[in-house]
């Protein structure tokens, strides 16, 4: 375990987001995005990651990985002395050389908004009694932390009792004003959707679902949202349309008429967001995307008209609205993002032909 703690505090020292521990292999960061090797000289051999995962699982995890062959997981490891205590959420994998082990290192503070880069705009989202929030974007690009600020400011301003179910729990909350309780997939209840059901019956005010990865879950958030709960969910998706779209497709095509209906109605905001390499190489910044729900973007969505989300919300600054391509371009302008870097994210390539790049006061 001593030389796992030193790949931990390497880990945390250069800013990694993950750590592979590779059977056969030398230990891997991400570093910005990019995968380096901690060392050449050392390779972990089988007995080590072996040896990892029987001193941080427990007899139940063990016995689960060795019938399902791979296993999500959040932990905390080591102690003051010894660099941590690290959070962590993980995944461990069989592969053709052995076990693999991945972990992510989960930030003890609950994010804020500003430290974040996300529009102040956002806080609009939380002040709202009932309705579904989706927080939609690529593995990795923070959307659980930006959820996580999003409960905090909850947490800070009103009363309420919050119910968050993930798999795993990653950000752990401390009550303020609100009473949270979070409910891990697989721990404390078999799935989304069983843990939906028993929310209802709960008395909450907010529900974070962690993954709407099936229909019934989305079924029933979207019920949840409808029935005076404040719902927030994640989605994998590029866009806040095509978020959206996702939702309204994972239901059989006779109930589509119907679930427009409902999600045009108890909808809110959407925010999608990129985490792009800054040309500094100093960490990554935050493109976003952010829609806001008004009566011509229900109506879009009532009317199976979502292809023209995109321009409606182009035209919906004044609401808070903005577009992922106009988050990148000024990214690019502001001379934080490289010109290749904002034109392979961007859906509009033809932006950056004319696009002059604004450099930051006092750079070079």
């Amino acid at each position: 375990m001593s030389y796992l703690y030193e790949c931990l505090r390497s880990m945390k020292d250069c800013g990694a987001s993950d750590l592979y521990l590779v059977a056969g292999d030398a230990p891997i960061l991400r570093v910005n995005g990019l995968l380096q090797r901690l060392t050449e000289e050392y390779i972990l051999p089988h007995e080590f990651v072996e040896g990892v995962a029987q001193e941080i699982f427990s007899d139940r995890q063990l016995e689960d990985l060795k019938r399902q062959k791979n296993l999500d997981f959040a932990l905390e490891l080591g102690h003051q002395e010894e660099g941590g205590p690290w959070r962590l959420r993980g995944n461990v994998y069989y592969q053709k050389n052995g076990l693999n082990i991945v972990l992510r290192l989960i930030p003890a503070q609950i994010p804020t908004l500003e430290s974040l880069g996300l529009p102040d705009t956002l806080r609009k989202l939380v002040k709202h009694h009932q309705g579904l929030v989706l927080c939609t974007g690529q593995a990795g690009c923070g959307k659980t932390s930006t959820i996580a600020a999003l409960l905090d400011l909850v947490n800070e301003s009103r009363p309420a009792h919050i119910i968050t179910v993930e798999d795993p729990i990653e950000y752990v909350f401390t009550n303020k004003l609100a009473l949270i309780n979070q409910r891990q997939v697989g721990r404390d209840v078999e799935s989304f959707a069983l843990a939906l059901k028993g929310a209802l019956r709960e008395d909450p005010d907010v529900i974070f679902v962690g993954e709407l990865r099936d229909l019934e879950t989305i079924s029933l958030a979207i019920t949840a949202a409808e029935t005076g709960h404040l719902v927030f969910g994640t989605l994998h998706t590029n866009s806040a349309a095509k978020a959206i779209d996702r939702l309204i497709d994972a239901f059989p095509i006779d109930q589509q008429a119907q679930v427009r209906t409902m999600i045009s109605e108890s909808l809110r905001g959407v925010v999608a967001q990129q985490l792009i390499p800054r040309k500094d190489g100093q960490g990554r910044a935050l493109a976003c995307e952010l829609l806001i729900n008004n009566t011509g973007i229900a109506n879009l969505i009532r009317d199976g008209k979502t292809y023209q989300i995109t321009v409606a919300m182009q035209t919906g600054k004044k609401d808070g609205m903005c577009v992922m391509d106009n988050s990148i371009l000024e990214l690019y302008q502001q001379g934080i993002i490289s010109h290749e870097e904002a034109e392979s994210r961007s859906n509009n390539r033809d932006l950056y032909r004319h696009a002059p790049e604004v450099k930051q006061e006092g750079k070079a």
